[in-house]
């Protein structure tokens, strides 16, 4: 059971949860970070992927098809504060008794998630403390990628570069956060293809891997950060 993914996820849920409270209306229809979004559609959209993730425990599909989950975020997003509060409570909370009931063994199953990619049923905990700091951050309302926990961090920056890695749309890359740690990420360097070496702190390397900033703080060889895919 992977225990301290889940209480590190109680803790991130909290923050926001307490942070959110302290909106009204108006704020959550405000703008957010996210190009088209406003704060209601991130918080719609943290409420249903928390339903999503229950379903994958269950091993049901993560959500029925794209269209719906955009479809579903669209319903929720204007809705008032209270409602989203209490949505999101509902869902963190269903979340939470499924990760509960969960025995031993059943944490090492293989789980679907969307676009066909699979994980271990361990790595939900940390997939949900994902989405509820970068969204957190995505909100808008004074929590940003300076105010991420240390451990978080350096946990999404293996996370993103393994995302990449041996990806053909993925300039090679060589990621230095500090002189002992160094990641390779994106496809494989050839002998005339060197890799772009991206060097900065974890959480300016996971503002830009996560496309929260255009770079930010790095400095690339060359001069020039490669472009990365939509996330």
């Amino acid at each position: 059971m992977p225990a301290a993914d889940i209480t590190a996820l109680r803790e991130s849920t909290d923050r926001l949860l307490a942070a959110v409270e302290k909106l009204d209306d108006s704020a959550c229809a405000a703008p957010s970070l996210l190009p088209g979004w406003t704060r209601g559609h991130v918080l719609a959209h943290l409420a249903r992927n928390a339903d999503a993730l229950v379903n994958v425990l269950a091993g049901r599909p993560m959500y029925a098809d794209a269209e719906a989950r955009e479809a579903d975020i669209e319903r929720d997003a204007p809705r008032p504060l209270a409602d989203h509060l209490e949505d999101l409570r509902t869902s963190t909370a269903g979340l939470e008794r499924a990760m509960a009931d969960r025995a031993g063994d059943q944490w090492e199953a293989t789980v679907a998630l969307r676009n066909g990619v699979t994980d271990r049923a361990s790595s939900v905990p940390f997939r949900r403390r994902v989405e509820v700091e970068l969204h957190h951050v995505d909100l808008g309302i004074g929590y940003t990628l300076d105010d991420l926990p240390g451990d978080f961090v350096g946990r999404q920056l293996e996370n993103m570069a393994r995302r990449f890695s041996d990806r053909p749309d993925v300039h090679p890359l060589e990621l230095r956060a500090g002189e002992d740690r160094v990641l390779r990420t994106g496809r494989a360097a050839d002998g005339e293809e060197q890799p772009v070496v991206v060097t900065g702190t974890p959480t300016a390397l996971v503002g830009w891997l996560t496309g929260r900033t255009a770079g930010t703080g790095l400095t690339a060889s060359g001069g020039v950060l490669p472009p990365l895919p939509p996330l």
